[in-house]
């Protein structure tokens, strides 16, 4: 043709573009296997987390044996992986350990990630601007999620039908089937569906342990995966994860490849590892090697073999899966002697519904438990009304009658979940303003200090034990 008299070695451009090509990646190869960091490397963070340049340096920088089979790699090997077609909507702290790995599995599939506008009340205007596919979430919020759709069914008849609709999407997930297209979800839960975006495709659980009842619901509800991993920041966020076609709820999956778990005893609490029960020890390149400069905390945390002592209490399962079923930090003595974990007990009275925020109080002077409960502004009001209380939300909050309600009801919570007597709050105190990390009570993760809420209220804690003899 004329187009080949004019240039003559235009059908062999492809070839040296390709050789080109070829090339330019290896030479790209050679020139950053010099550049790779090592395992020992240090990466001081302080851009914006958004950049996605940063992501990537600090995914690079894992260990080899963490790096393809990690915490954000169980995603990548299973056929629900990331694409960069996904959206991930970010509204967790940034601190959060959790969070950022997220975001890291979703910059390095292409994906793109939303941030909420700062009022988690908006977060479902939020989700519904944004549509995400990939949503983080933690056990409060599914909670929240779960308890909001049974109070709308405010009828038997309403709430038997919804029960029954979630019985036949859950045979399907037994069976290995998670779709939204349904005809339960068409009459049903479309709706539900809708105030998370429409979109939602995955969800990941973390941070704290989550029901089983909640899950369960939430799986066939939504109809989509839902995972739930155990770790801290310790340990870069995961240590176990639930794995695809394993729809099953109340444990947290098996250890990650990057890392070993063994139990301890826990001798004050009756758990013992030859049991399959005990303090959960991690150990792998995923821990971390101490706190800066707090070499007091550090040897608490981490024992001379480089074991990672959570604080938790675990259970192995049949399955090779591990349960939580208690915790060993932040426990002590009553006066009679009985060990409590406060952290297990606040964890099931979070679950009423009028109940946003609750501290629980005790010391080895005293026989008994005491709470401190901050209600949830947009669901009490409706709550009390039911039981004939009207009012502001701060003239509630003052409400002796309503105080007794709500701790009636934490206490039934707590029967149903097999707490002893011994560890049910025996009085409460309502305080109208939520714990945040302005006012110095909770940490950056939002979880509680517990040191500066008991001296916060140390004048209503002294309070309530005046108030009762036992």
């Amino acid at each position: 043709s004329s187009l080949d008299n004019l240039y003559p070695f235009a059908p062999l451009v492809p070839f040296f573009f390709l050789l080109f090509f070829d090339f330019l990646v290896v030479f790209l190869s050679v020139f950053l296997s010099f550049l790779s960091p090592i395992q020992d490397d240090v990466l001081i963070s302080f851009l914006p987390l958004a950049h996605m340049f940063e992501r990537v340096i600090q995914v690079r920088n894992l260990p080899e044996l963490t790096r393809p089979r990690g915490a954000p790699c169980v995603f990548f090997q299973s056929q629900w992986s990331p694409t960069c077609e996904d959206v991930h909507i970010s509204y967790l702290p940034l601190a959060h350990m959790f969070e950022r790995m997220v975001q890291s599995v979703v910059y390095c599939h292409g994906g793109r990630i939303g941030f909420f506008q700062g009022d988690i009340r908006l977060l479902s205007d939020d989700m519904k601007a944004l549509r995400p596919t990939i949503f983080p979430v933690v056990p409060r919020l599914l909670n929240r999620m779960y308890d909001k759709i049974f109070s709308q069914a405010d009828t038997s008849l309403k709430r038997w039908i919804l029960e029954f609709a979630a019985k036949r999407k859950k045979a399907e997930v037994r069976n290995g089937i998670i779709r939204n297209d349904s005809l339960w979800d068409k009459l049903f839960f479309n709706k539900i569906q809708a105030s998370l975006g429409g979109c939602v495709r995955m969800i990941v659980t973390g941070a704290a342990p989550a029901s089983p009842t909640v899950l369960g619901f939430l799986r066939a509800a939504l109809g989509c995966q839902v995972y739930e991993g155990y770790g801290q920041t310790e340990c870069t966020a995961g240590c176990t994860f639930t794995t695809p076609g394993d729809w099953t709820s109340g444990h947290v999956g098996a250890p990650l490849p990057c890392n070993l778990i063994r139990l301890k005893d826990v001798e004050e609490l009756n758990y013992f590892a030859s049991k399959g029960e005990g303090e959960i020890c991690v150990k792998g390149p995923n821990v971390f090697k101490g706190y800066l400069k707090d070499e007091e905390k550090t040897t608490e945390a981490l024992d001379q073999e480089g074991w990672l002592h959570t604080g938790d209490i675990g259970k192995w399962l049949p399955n090779g899966t591990l349960k939580i079923i208690d915790r060993k930090k932040h426990i002590f003595k009553l006066a009679q002697g009985e060990y409590i974990a406060p952290e297990k007990i606040e964890n099931i009275y979070i679950r009423s519904d009028p109940v946003a925020q609750i501290y629980v109080h005790g010391d080895s002077l005293q026989a008994f438990l005491v709470g401190i409960v901050v209600p949830d502004s947009e669901v009490m009001p409706g709550w009390a009304k039911k039981r004939g209380f009207d009012g502001t939300y701060t003239e509630l909050c003052k409400n002796k009658e309503l105080q007794q309600a709500i701790m009636e009801d934490m206490v039934r919570l707590g029967k149903e979940s097999g707490l002893h007597s011994f560890e049910q709050v025996k009085a409460i105190y309502i305080h109208s303003d939520m714990f945040s990390v302005q006012n110095g009570l909770l940490t950056p993760t939002l979880k509680a200090k517990r040191p500066e809420l008991r001296d916060y209220f140390k004048k209503q804690i002294e309070e309530l034990y005046s108030s009762i003899s036992i």
